[in-house]
């Protein structure tokens, strides 16, 4: 891969890297239409933070993992009471076992950022699996990262490609990119300057100018070919 495209896809993985940085510190409560978390979530979006915390411990007790992860994130920053970050820790990880993706996701953070637990990347990619299996967009992101990378997982940009792919078809822009990137240098994929057009043309949809230019391009080396 050239210098300069080199450098371009770093610059798109760190941007990627810094929105995870802000997601980690974006932990947020959630709504369900299990009926008495709905009466959560209405408190908690009146600002009634002590009570709609009550309804969400209810809700963890009888394992209603939304509950579970709805109330760690309370606990953890402190809303509708005292903070209790060993607490708040632990209701993330009964819901994260529970299947719950976003707090797999959210586990696969800390454990990325060493916050709250002992930093460990191989933990990391193992929660960012599991939310990704699920279809959770963002983690598909963050474990094509870790592999990209080789945070974690031994670097394997095959499977970077594949999830950064799966990411990019549920509208990640910057995920679009890196794959048309991918593409356009048979990095982990096939050279495919079709697929390498389209996927820039879906990142500049999103108004990325270099995306534009790099579509502009793609589109240019296959009207040289036909």
């Amino acid at each position: 891969m050239k210098a300069r495209a080199l450098q371009l896809l770093l610059a798109a993985l760190l941007g990627l890297v810094l929105a995870a940085a802000v997601q980690a510190a974006r932990l947020q409560v959630v709504p369900d239409n299990d009926a008495e978390l709905a009466q959560g979530y209405a408190a908690y979006q009146a600002g009634d933070l002590a009570r709609a915390r009550q309804i969400f411990l209810r809700g963890a007790e009888r394992r209603q993992r939304v509950a579970q992860f709805n109330l760690a994130v309370m606990l953890l920053g402190g809303q509708g009471g005292p903070s209790d970050p060993a607490s708040g820790v632990r209701w993330l990880r009964v819901s994260a076992d529970g299947g719950f993706a976003r707090a797999q996701y959210a586990m696969g953070l800390l454990y990325e950022r060493g916050e709250l637990l002992e930093r460990s990347l191989p933990e990391a990619t193992a929660w960012f699996r599991k939310a990704a299996e699920q279809g959770y967009r963002d983690a598909q992101v963050s474990l094509a990262t870790q592999y990209f990378l080789g945070r974690g997982a031994p670097r394997d940009l095959a499977e970077a490609a594949r999830w950064y792919e799966r990411a990019a078809e549920l509208g990640d822009e910057g995920a679009a990119y890196i794959i048309a990137s991918l593409y356009e240098h048979g990095s982990g994929v096939e050279v495919d300057t079709l697929r390498a057009f389209y996927w820039y043309s879906i990142a500049a949809a999103g108004g990325d100018a270099v995306a534009t230019f790099k579509a502009r391009e793609m589109r240019e080396t296959l009207d040289k070919v036909r």
